[in-house]
């Protein structure tokens, strides 16, 4: 059977950016199928008919859909170097804590940014300052959050490295004078290029966002 890897696909998100980093952190040749967020396709329909979201990988013709479960079937998948999630049963669930973290926190929270004001704007700012600040303490002075080599946490992370501008914009905040070693830790992530190719520009995903922001008000 031939090795057919399929993703459907959407630029701004960064779910599906995650699929996109483990796939070229694996060297895995796929078709990138761009879907129309107002306008979802007959495919994606079929291929994630519970929760109708981007992204879905469809390997030969299955479909695997919710990023982070994408990305553990990636790694186990194609099993060969380099292993997304730690080896030892301690550091994978520490593993999969973080990414869950990232998961229930950044882009709910960081969403009430451009989707909301007065009150609930400011305590979600206040939310989202509190999640990063605890992010950088896990960081520490590590290189990536998995020590010495970009692992299962960055990889949750990362994508959301394109929406630090929106958040520090919109919140009236500054990363870097605030979170100056997770700016390190992103820029050091861009060094790569999976990452580099795989997300979208900070100004791009702000213009998207403010837009966003401008029809609440």
């Amino acid at each position: 059977m031939a090795n057919e890897v399929v993703l459907l696909d959407l630029k701004l998100s960064p779910y599906a950016a995650r699929v996109r980093i483990a796939l070229e952190e694996k060297g895995i040749e796929y078709k990138s199928k761009v879907d129309d967020f107002n306008n979802k396709s007959s495919t994606l329909l079929k291929m994630n008919p519970v929760h109708q979201k981007i992204p879905v990988l469809i390997h030969n013709g299955r479909p695997i859909c919710e990023s982070m479960i994408i990305v553990q079937y990636i790694d186990e998948a194609w099993s060969h170097k380099p292993s997304l999630l730690p080896s030892d049963p301690y550091r994978r669930a520490h593993a999969r804590f973080w990414a869950d973290y990232i998961d229930k926190k950044i882009f709910p929270i960081g969403r009430n940014l451009w989707a909301s004001k007065g009150e609930l704007k400011e305590s979600s700012k206040k939310d989202l300052i509190q999640c990063f600040k605890i992010l950088e303490e896990e960081l520490g002075d590590k290189l990536y959050f998995g020590d010495e080599s970009f692992g299962y946490i960055d990889l949750a992370l990362i994508p959301f490295h394109s929406f630090f501008y929106t958040f520090e914009t919109l919140g009236n905040w500054s990363m870097v004078a605030e979170f100056p070693k997770l700016v390190e830790w992103g820029e050091r992530c861009l060094q790569k290029e999976s990452v580099s190719k795989s997300l979208c520009d900070q100004k791009m995903v702000y213009e998207v966002f403010s837009q966003i922001k401008l029809g609440i008000e």
